[in-house]
C-alpha cells in the first residue's frame, strides 16, 4: 500500500512540477491563433472547451491499455510500479505533450508529416505506411475482442459475425461524421466512467482488505511464471505500453490538437491525460497483484486462463462491486476498445488525407479513404487474435520511439533542452530493437545476441544524432 501511494503522489508531483518544465522549454503562447480556428472545417477542425477535449483525449489513449497492459505486466511483479511512473513522467507524459504541441505549431499535421519535417523524407514515406497499417492493427484489434465478448453474453442468434458487422458500422459513422457529432459527446462519458471505475475497483479492494504488494529488495525480482523468456527488459515495457508510453497516442493528440482554444491548454490535455491514464495504470496492477493472493497466483491464474485479461477483469469487477461491477467490466472490455478502435481509424484516414493532400470537408473524399482502410480491418479479424496483437505491441512502441527522436531534433534545432527526450528515445529504441530480436514472433535470438545487437543498434542512432549535431553547429539554418 506504501508503494502505491507514493507512486500515485509521484505522478501527481510530476504533473504539478515537471509538465511546467516541459511547457516552458516548448514556449507556449496562449495570443497565437490554434489550429481550430486558423483552419476550421466543421468536420475534424472544431473548436471544443478544454475539458472535454481532456476527456476525449484520455479515453482516446487509455481505452484497454492501461487495464489490460496493466494486468499483463503486474505478472512481472513490483517493478512494473517503477516502470509506469517513470515512465509516464518522463518518457509518457513528454512524447504525448510534444506530439500534441507540435501538431498545433504544424496546422494540426498527422504524426507522420511532422516526422518527415524532422527526420526526413525517407523517414516521411516509411512512417506513413507503417503508421496507417499500425492504426488498421489497433481497429481490427479492438474489433475482434469487443465482439468475441459481446458473441458470448447475447443469443445465438447474434454471432460473432453480427457484432463484428455492427462495431464496423459504428466505425464507419464515427470516422466519417464531424469529431462533435459522435466522439465529441459520447467519448467525455465513457472517460469520465473509465476513470470512475478503476477509482470505485480501488476503493473497493482497500475496503474489503486486499493486501497490495510492496516493491522491496526482496520483491526486486521477475516473478513471470516463464520468467526466462519473458525477462523485464525489454519484455515489460512493451506489455505496459499505454500505462507508460505509447506511439499510439503520438496518432491522437493531433486529433485533439485540431480541437484545442489555446496552447495553454496543452499541458492539462496532453501531459495531464497521461498522468491520469498512468494512475489507472497503477491501479489496475496494484488490484492484479493482490485480487488473487499475490503475484505468483496472478500467473497462476492468466496462465490458466491462457493470458485472457478479459476474464481477469471481469472477475475482479464482479467480485469487488457485484452488479455494478457487471456493468463496469462490460464498459471496459467493450466500450473502451471500441472508442480507442474508431479513433484509429480516424486518425489512418487523416494520415492518408494529409500525404495525398485531400480536403475532408466533402463527405464523398472521407468515403473514398475510408473504405478500403475498413476492408484491410476487416481483412485483419479473419487472422489470429494472438497474432496481431504481438505485432501492434511492438509497432507501437517503435512508433513511441520514432516520435522520441523526432522530438529530440526538433529540440535541437530550436536550440532547446533535447536532453529531455534523448535520453527515452535511446531507452526506447533499446527496448523495441531487444524485443524483436528476442521474441518468438521477431527473430527469436539468444539473449546474448539480441541484447548485444540492440546495443549497438542504439549506439549507432546516438551516433547519428551526434552527427547530425554537429553538421548543425556547422551549417546553422
Amino acid at each position: 500500500m506504501i508503494t502505491l501511494l507514493i507512486c500515485l503522489l509521484a505522478l501527481v508531483l510530476g504533473f504539478v512540477f515537471y509538465s511546467r518544465f516541459i511547457e516552458r522549454d516548448f514556449g507556449t503562447d496562449a495570443a497565437r491563433q490554434t489550429p481550430a480556428f486558423a483552419m476550421k472545417d466543421g468536420v475534424d477542425y472544431i473548436p471544443m472547451p478544454w475539458w472535454r477535449v481532456f476527456l476525449i483525449q484520455f479515453l482516446n489513449i487509455a481505452g484497454l491499455g492501461p487495464i489490460f497492459g496493466a494486468v499483463a505486466g503486474a505478472m512481472w511483479g513490483p517493478v512494473a510500479f517503477l516502470w509506469i511512473v517513470l515512465g509516464t513522467i518522463f518518457a509518457g507524459a513528454v512524447h504525448d505533450y510534444f506530439s500534441g504541441m507540435l501538431s498545433i505549431r504544424h496546422k494540426g499535421l498527422s504524426i507522420t508529416e511532422i516526422i518527415g519535417i524532422y527526420l526526413g523524407l525517407t523517414a516521411k514515406q516509411v512512417m506513413r505506411l507503417f503508421t496507417v497499417v499500425l492504426m488498421i492493427l489497433v481497429g481490427a484489434v479492438f474489433i475482434m475482442g469487443p465482439a468475441k465478448i459481446l458473441s458470448s453474453i447475447t443469443p445465438e442468434a447474434f454471432g460473432m459475425q453480427f457484432w463484428l458487422w455492427a462495431i464496423f458500422i459504428y466505425y464507419v459513422l464515427a470516422t466519417l461524421l464531424p469529431i462533435d457529432k459522435v466522439i465529441g459527446r459520447i467519448y467525455p462519458l465513457f472517460g469520465a466512467a473509465l476513470l470512475f471505475m478503476a477509482l470505485s475497483l480501488i476503493v473497493a479492494l482497500l475496503w474489503q482488505g486486499y493486501r497490495i504488494p510492496e516493491l522491496s529488495w526482496d520483491n526486486w525480482q521477475n516473478f513471470h511464471h516463464d520468467s526466462e523468456h519473458f525477462p523485464v527488459f525489454p519484455m515489460l515495457f512493451v506489455t505496459i505500453a499505454c500505462g507508460a508510453i505509447s506511439g499510439f497516442h503520438a496518432t491522437q493528440s493531433p486529433l485533439m490538437a485540431r480541437c484545442m482554444k489555446n496552447e495553454k491548454e496543452g499541458r492539462k490535455v496532453f501531459y495531464g491525460a497521461m498522468v491520469v491514464e498512468g494512475v489507472v495504470a497503477l491501479i489496475w496492477a496494484a488490484i492484479g497483484m493482490s485480487f488473487f493472493g499475490g503475484v505468483r497466483e496472478l500467473n497462476d491464474t492468466m496462465t490458466a486462463h491462457q493470458g485472457n485479461a478479459a476474464w481477469v477483469v471481469n472477475e475482479i469487477s464482479v467480485s469487488l462491486l457485484g452488479k455494478l461491477g457487471a456493468v463496469l467490466a462490460l464498459l471496459g472490455v467493450v466500450a473502451a476498445p471500441i472508442t480507442s478502435g474508431d479513433t484509429a481509424f480516424r486518425s489512418a484516414r487523416l494520415i492518408v488525407a494529409d500525404f495525398l493532400k485531400i480536403k475532408q470537408e466533402p463527405i464523398v473524399n472521407r468515403l473514398l479513404i475510408t473504405l478500403p482502410l475498413f476492408a484491410i480491418g476487416y481483412a485483419l479479424t479473419l487472422v489470429n487474435f494472438d497474432v496481431v496483437w504481438r505485432y501492434f505491441a511492438w509497432a507501437n512502441q517503435t512508433l513511441a520511439a520514432v516520435t522520441l527522436w523526432t522530438i529530440t531534433v526538433y529540440q535541437l534545432r530550436m536550440r532547446k533542452n533535447y536532453a529531455i527526450t534523448l535520453l527515452p528515445a535511446l531507452f526506447m529504441t533499446a527496448v523495441v530493437s531487444s524485443y524483436i530480436l528476442l521474441a518468438p514472433e521477431g527473430f527469436s535470438l539468444s539473449k546474448t545476441w539480441a541484447y548485444s545487437l540492440s546495443g549497438l543498434l542504439t549506439l549507432f542512432c546516438f551516433f547519428a544524432f551526434l552527427y547530425h549535431k554537429k553538421n548543425l553547429e556547422r551549417n546553422p539554418a
